[in-house]
């Protein structure tokens, strides 16, 4: 790794991924949901670092593809960690999907696509955002386990 250079590619990357990261976790924290800020932000950080880094190994006889790869698969433990079954109801859903947006804004970034996960950050909030709104205002989008008397 470089020194700290802010302009250097690798710190430019650390901080597109404190803001995408900070970006959706503050919706997140916000509605009291389980991934928050600090949550969101080190899953978009530690896999643009990851991603990085595997980049870097290319000329060494490294495979970044293999590491995006793992990552995939990783992240999807831990989101399938963060899902519950309660009764018959299964709760955390949209919170482990949030986690693996939060993988892939995060891989955008360590490939050095930052107006993309910029976007995509943007996007994701929108979509938890607006889809919550509708839900609210279509009442037929509210039924079963979309009834807004529940917690998640």
């Amino acid at each position: 790794m470089e020194g700290f250079d802010p302009n250097s590619p690798f710190w430019k990357a650390v901080a597109i991924s404190v803001l995408c990261g900070g970006i959706v976790g503050l919706e997140r924290q916000v509605r009291g949901k389980p991934a928050g800020v600090r949550t969101s932000i080190l899953v978009c950080l530690s896999t643009a670092v990851f991603i990085h880094l595997g980049s870097a190994l290319v000329g060494q006889g490294g495979d970044s593809t293999r590491v995006l790869g793992q990552l995939v698969t990783g992240v999807g433990f831990l989101g399938a960690g963060v899902m519950f079954s309660n009764q018959g109801v299964v709760t955390g859903v949209t919170t482990a999907a949030v986690i693996w947006v939060l993988a892939a804004i995060g891989a955008a970034i360590g490939l050095g696509r930052h107006a993309e996960a910029i976007s995509l950050a943007v996007v994701t909030v929108a979509i938890l955002v607006g889809v919550e709104l509708l839900e609210s205002s279509v009442k037929w989008l509210a039924r079963g386990v979309h009834r807004r008397d529940r917690e998640e």
